[in-house]
């Protein structure tokens, strides 16, 4: 739906977010863009300027931090995987020989592409892409050719990083379909195996020619583009410069009790913004040191925990849910544990009650973000706040958010902007922008929300996430954390499916928690006892061994309704 292009009526705006309201930056239009190594961007001088003053932006970047660590600190391990250990001098080595090759390849601005899982390697692609002045991309592993033919040609990848083969699926094979179908094809390499005419990603680690330049690198460009999951039309592409990156990871040192020396498992992709600064970007910047983990299984989490004495982990609900249950049964209060970060998806308050009581040390919170605009909340790790880390998604951090009129939303909400350092710098294509951003250069997350105590931000649902029912507006997200309280349930979504009396009717998809089903009547009665609205009761329930979902954790939706209606249809 378009909105239209002027600055609403902002509600709760009560100053609680960010240190650049102080410097009267919070009126005006934007409007400018500028265009480095071929890419446009949005550009507000004028908060540029602020943002090196106050230090979240600077000249220095990725490739200096690599440098710096490989003089001072050679043999300190930056990364783990199942192939070992890698130390900072080793790291460089492999960068710099990687940059040289892909310099080869490819101009400023030019896109590197690695559809990888967490392994090494990617950041060997993402750092020698980052030190050769292009734009690194990561691709989810779950991807196919119909995603591939968008994403590769909409971004302009000159090269492309694969397994040969992962979970059963040939991706050398697939790659030759995907080229076979472009004008332009990449340059495909092969990572960990060999794959028919690609070439290896051994191939490229030789050590450059002796005198060989890499070039001088502009930190307000363009360094990273990651697709947006979306549910409906194309994926967008959104762009981070070398700075919005900076000031996130900063933001997050400031706020998730971050030293050097600390150690992060990363179970999430490596694909998503979460995954790729946990493993690229913080062993560098912050000193730390990651354990990337192929894939998700809480028993090996929580021994990897106990082995290399992790202080820091985050992911989606499923995560923490997970390791929660692995601890258990290892009888294991992880000591080593200090901040669990959880969002991506819905979270019950129960769930950060359990895992903060059971974790010997962790202090377990939610927070609140995007692709777009990551970590706008940092969560509620203050001492004495397990109540709004458990009932919000915490507070904000450097980032402005403020709650606009809308009209689905409900009393004291209001949908949820956010602008700041650490925001996105555009989308591979400007047109995309028209309708996400307000004139002041707020981006419209398309989230509604509330404030509790003028300081903490919950999110309530989406502005297109609404059943309207008899004229009602429902927000699923409230009766779905309600629900997640049954201990009949492990998983829910709660969809609108279109009606001919009522205009949609709420169905509730579970997946129940062990083998009772609890069925509609026992479902109205517990949301009865807990004072939820009559209206907001779901009219159906459903049960499913799982539910669709993104690499993420986050719930898809429009797979449900789609599935529903199908059923309804064969009726």
């Amino acid at each position: 739906m378009h909105q239209d292009n002027t600055t609403p009526k902002i509600i709760k705006d009560q100053g609680k977010w960010a240190k650049w309201e102080s410097h009267g930056l919070m009126g005006g239009e934007f409007s400018a863009r500028r265009t480095i190594a071929g890419r446009s961007i949005r550009w507000d001088a004028e908060r540029a300027r602020q943002a090196y003053e106050d230090g979240w932006w600077s000249r220095e970047t990725l490739a200096d931090a690599l440098r710096q660590a490989a003089d001072e600190t050679p043999d300190r391990i930056v990364l783990i995987d199942d192939d070992g250990a890698i130390d900072c001098a080793t790291l460089h080595a492999r960068v710099t020989a990687m940059a040289h090759a892909l310099r080869g390849m490819a101009e400023p601005g030019d896109a590197v592409s690695f559809m990888l899982p967490n392994w090494s390697e990617a950041a060997v692609i993402y750092l020698g892409a980052t030190v050769a002045g292009l734009v690194a991309h990561p691709i989810l592993p779950s991807l196919r050719e119909h995603e591939l033919i968008h994403m590769l040609p909409d971004l302009g990848s000159r090269v492309v990083f694969i397994p040969q083969t992962l979970r059963g699926h040939d991706y050398a094979a697939m790659l030759d379909t995907v080229c076979d179908r472009l004008d332009a094809p990449p340059a495909v390499f092969v990572v960990r195996g060999e794959g028919g005419s690609a070439q290896t990603y051994e191939s490229l680690l030789t050590p450059p020619p002796a005198g060989a330049q890499l070039p001088e690198l502009e930190p307000d460009a363009v360094q990273m583009a990651l697709y947006t999951s979306g549910t409906t039309g194309s994926p967008k592409g959104v762009m981070h410069s070398h700075n919005s990156i900076r000031a996130l990871v900063l933001q997050l040192r400031e706020h998730w009790r971050i030293d050097p020396g600390d150690s992060f498992l990363v179970p999430s992709p490596i694909s998503h913004i979460g995954g790729s600064i946990y493993a690229f970007e913080f062993p560098l910047l912050l000193g730390t040191t990651a354990i990337l983990m192929e894939r998700w299984d809480p028993d090996e989490a929580v021994a990897l925990i106990e082995k290399h004495g992790c202080t820091h982990m985050a992911g989606a609900t499923p995560f923490l849910d997970h390791l929660l249950d692995a601890a258990r049964r290892r009888g294991s209060h992880l000591p080593s544990l200090e901040v669990f970060i959880c969002g991506g998806a819905a979270v019950p308050p129960s769930l950060i009650r359990k895992a903060a009581g059971y974790f010997a040390n962790a202090a377990v919170t939610r927070v609140y973000g995007s692709t777009e605009t990551p970590v706008a909340t940092v969560g509620a790790l203050g001492p004495g706040e397990l109540d709004q880390a458990a009932e919000t998604d915490g507070r904000p951090g450097i980032a402005e958010v403020r709650l606009a009129e809308h009209p689905a939303a409900g009393p004291d909400e209001g949908e949820i902007q956010v602008r700041g350092p650490q925001m996105l710098v555009g989308y591979v294509h400007p047109a995309d922008e028209a309708d996400v951003f307000t004139p002041d250069g707020f981006y419209r997350t398309g989230d509604l929300g509330r404030w509790v105590d003028d300081a903490f931000l919950v999110v309530s649902g989406r502005t297109k996430d609404i059943i309207i029912r008899k004229g009602e507006n429902i927000a699923p997200k409230e009766v779905e954390d309600v629900l997640l309280d049954h201990p009949g349930i492990s998983e829910i979504a709660v969809v609108g499916i279109p009606h001919p009396v009522t205009g949609e009717r709420a169905v509730a998809v579970m997946v129940p928690d062990g083998t009772a089903r609890p069925d509609l009547p026992e479902l109205t009665a517990f949301l009865a006892d807990r004072g939820v609205a009559t209206f907001k009761w779901p009219e159906a329930a459903a049960y499913w061994d799982a539910l669709p979902k993104n690499p993420a954790g986050k719930i898809l939706k429009h797979e449900i309704r789609a599935a529903l209606r199908a059923a309804e249809e064969t009726r």
